[in-house]
């Protein structure tokens, strides 16, 4: 007599259940969302079961009962959040990195640097305040770039900012005003981070 092979069992893989959708209820006003609700609940004798809540709190916010608001919320087309792209961040070179060292922590220029290249790139950070299309006194213009730098040295930089063509004058000296410059991309990331030191004040 021949005997029957031994039968195995293998253990059954549990069914993993889907996760449940998830939808958001939007209420218009909190307060009355809150007293709607509080009087529905005070007409129950007992303590509403989990489907009968859902019910009340879906009729205290104007949606219906839940299963009303369901069948809308899966309705209503889907929500496709995007988010946009950083911008790309330019590296400095090493004379606007230079430049910016030459600015304190709330954006004025404390000393003047000692080389032409860095000079011309720090003094893009005295141009950036002055405003287009108005007429400037050289008090004025003293004025602003005292606001500016820290070493009491105004004379010499708006004598440099005349001279590399970020300011403009009469030729009786009384009346200043910004030229329009267009920085190339390496001046651009200095400005960025210029603005970043004096906007964090």
């Amino acid at each position: 007599m021949t005997s029957a092979a031994p039968t195995t069992t293998t253990p059954s893989t549990p069914v993993k259940r889907p996760p449940a959708a998830i939808h958001a209820l939007h209420i218009d006003d909190v307060s009355q969302f809150a007293k709607q609700l509080r009087a529905s609940l005070s007409t129950t004798e007992t303590a509403p079961t989990h489907l009968q809540l859902l019910n009340l709190i879906t009729k205290a916010a104007g949606r219906g009962n839940y299963q009303a608001f369901l069948a809308s919320a899966e309705a209503a087309p889907a929500v496709v959040k995007t988010v946009a792209a950083a911008p790309a961040v330019t590296a400095m070179s090493a004379h606007a990195a230079k430049a910016l060292t030459q600015f304190d922590d709330e954006g004025r220029l404390i000393r003047w640097p000692n080389k032409f290249a860095v000079q011309r790139i720090a003094l893009w950070g005295l141009w950036l305040p002055f405003a287009m299309h108005r007429r400037y006194t050289e008090r004025e213009v003293n004025a602003l770039l005292n606001t500016w730098h820290a070493f009491g040295d105004p004379a010499t930089l708006r004598r440099e900012l005349v001279e590399m063509k970020f300011l403009a004058r009469t030729p009786d000296c009384r009346e200043y005003w910004k030229l329009v410059a267009r920085p190339d991309e390496d001046v651009k990331a200095f400005l960025s981070a210029l603005r970043g030191k004096r906007t964090a004040l």
